[in-house]
């Protein structure tokens, strides 16, 4: 996990993020992507523009998702990002409401501001934040059928600006 200065986070999930559930996309119409055999086939739905669009926001990029350290080896090459720390995720048989990545994010965050991407996060969520982290916080859920456009990246980019 990055440390040091207090430099915000951006805690960032690959499925429904950046690899959106919508409409087809083919590897020939992803700029960037050259099919490949025994290469998930999802991966054709990436954005190769988004590792420049995140990586010019004031923050420290951490990936927050269930592809941990694949992450590094399958979607960061794509998209032109160096490696990226990741989130290292406990054995919890949680249940409930609550998303099983929040606790362990705001652990992670350890009081520095964050932003949470991500296509599953609730009120719930939001309100455990809050009441559980000390430093500013934004939870921006991105709706899983279109992934991460320009105009949210655009609402991420100001709310850190603020800071």
């Amino acid at each position: 996990m990055p440390d040091g200065a207090a430099r915000p986070l951006l805690f960032l999930d690959v499925d429904g993020t950046l690899i959106p559930f919508g409409g087809p996309q083919s590897a020939s119409s992803a700029p960037g992507y050259e099919a490949r055999e025994g290469v998930n086939p999802l991966l054709s739905r990436l954005d190769p523009r988004h590792g420049t669009r995140l990586s010019a926001l004031p923050c420290d990029l951490v990936w927050a998702t269930a592809w941990v350290d694949d992450a590094n080896d399958e979607i960061a090459p794509l998209l032109g990002l160096p490696a990226l720390p990741v989130v290292d995720w406990p054995d919890s048989d949680e249940d409930g409401p609550l998303h099983w990545k929040t606790r362990v994010l705001v652990a992670c965050a350890d009081g520095r501001p964050f932003v949470w991407v991500d296509d599953e996060i609730t009120d719930v969520d939001r309100a455990w934040v809050s009441a559980h982290h000390d430093g500013p916080a934004l939870l921006y859920r991105v709706d899983p059928g279109r992934g991460l456009p320009d105009n949210d990246l655009a609402v991420i980019g100001d709310w850190l600006a603020q800071l």
